[in-house]
Formats: C-alpha cells, structure tokens, sequence
C-alpha cells in the first residue's frame, strides 16, 4: 500500500524519541511513455523504524517546491527508496482507471442521503463491477489459445455468433463493451419480470412460451454467472 500524505501529517511518539530525516538520494522517475526525469527521494522516521514508513519526494533538494514535492508513506516489505518513486507514480493512472469505472457503472449518480442508502448503492455498483471483472477474464481465457476444449465448441458453436446480430452489439474487447452486452443479455429477464404480473391477469400462453424459449437462449450465452443448456434443449428452442 502506498498513498500521499499532506506535509503537516502528525505521528504520535513518545517523549525520548525524535523525528529525523536520511539524506536525499536522486532516482530516475519513468513515466508511462518511456520519458525519465531525475527526482530526489528521502526517508522520514518518526523514532523507531516500523512497517509503516515515510518517504519526501522532490524534483529540487535545494527549494523544495511545493507544487512538485511530495510526502509518502508506504508498509510494502523491503521496499527500496529508489522503487517508492515510481510505484507511487502508478497513482495516477490507478485513479484514472477508478475515475472512469466509477463514471461508467454510476457510482456517484445515487440520489440519497442517508449512509444506510448509499452504502446499498455501493453494493450494486461493485456487485456490477465485479460481474464486469469475472467476464472479463473469463471471455479472455475461452478465446485465448489454451482454452479447454468445452469452451472451444460453445464458443465455435454456430447459435453463439447469432448473438452477435443484435444491433447494438458491441465486438470491441473493453469492459465497457462488455457491459453494454451483458445489459443486452439480461433484457429478456428484466423485461419477462415487468410484464409477468398482466400475464396472470391476461394469460397470454404464447407469450409466456416465447419469452421462456428467450430466457433460455440467453442462459446459453457464456459468461461465469448463467449455465449451458444442453444440446438439445437448445436446438428444440431454435427451432421452435
């Protein structure tokens, strides 16, 4: 774990210890694409040396300006000063990637205020994240050059590609992508469950059948959450 701290961060110590500072070595900071820039880093001890440490990073030893001069703490085991620089430099693309999943999954679109609220909000959100993230890996190793042979032939199976005639289908490989047609796939399901209550009232058994044969060619679709129906099963529901 690694973080930024602000300059004025306070660490309790007892009466006999004191707060010292090692003398600032210079690393090469590399940046995403290829660029290195000379930086300067030091170890802070508040008294003892512990797990939990403390790192000043700068780009000028002499001013230590403010606006390029940061204040880290990290308990990563062994960690070597020259190393904290540019593992602390993944931040920012850390949080671009949170930034951008947190847009596109809704989480600060919640319109409640109490805690208990935004906390089940929160629930979904990462619920559906983690949906996202599970496929993710999953669609990667069925198309991936070792996939068991099971995966090879629903995958090469001539019904699966069908799925993929749906006008808004998206044949990109990113999560977002991802999300736009597994929210494809679960429409039968959410649309079956608005309208099941008319049918009760309006038996219509047409309906009721076509939407179940639906259902079922969806629960074909292979993802970690829904199971294959067997073969015959699924050629009845084609052809039907």
């Amino acid at each position: 774990m690694r973080s930024a701290i602000r300059s004025n961060h306070s660490v309790r110590l007892p009466p006999e210890q004191r707060v010292r500072a090692n003398k600032w070595r210079n690393f090469e900071r590399i940046f995403s694409d290829g660029s290195r820039e000379l930086r300067y880093i030091r170890e802070i001890i508040y008294g003892k040396k512990r797990a939990l440490r403390y790192w000043e990073i700068t780009t000028d030893i002499e001013t230590v300006p403010e606006n390029s001069t940061w204040y880290v703490m990290t308990e990563i085991p062994g960690v070597l000063a020259k190393e904290v620089g540019n593992l602390y430099g993944n931040r920012t693309w850390i949080e671009y990637g949170f930034r951008q999943s947190k847009n596109e999954l809704g989480w600060a679109d919640f319109r409640v205020t109490q805690y208990s609220q935004i906390e089940k909000w929160w629930e979904i959100v990462c619920s559906a994240y983690l949906m996202i993230g599970l496929y993710t890996r999953y669609n990667t190793a069925v198309n991936s050059p070792t996939s068991s042979p099971r995966s090879s032939s629903a995958k090469n199976f001539s019904l699966l590609h069908r799925f993929e005639q749906h006008q808004n289908w998206d044949e990109k490989n990113g999560w977002q992508s991802h999300l736009n047609n597994l929210r494809l796939i679960l429409q039968p399901l959410i649309s079956f469950n608005l309208i099941q209550q008319w049918l009760k009232v309006f038996p219509i058994p047409q309906l009721s059948t076509g939407l179940a044969r639906l259902r079922a060619l969806m629960n074909f679709y292979p993802n970690p959450f829904s199971y294959l129906i067997n073969e015959s099963e699924l050629l009845f529901y084609s052809a039907a």
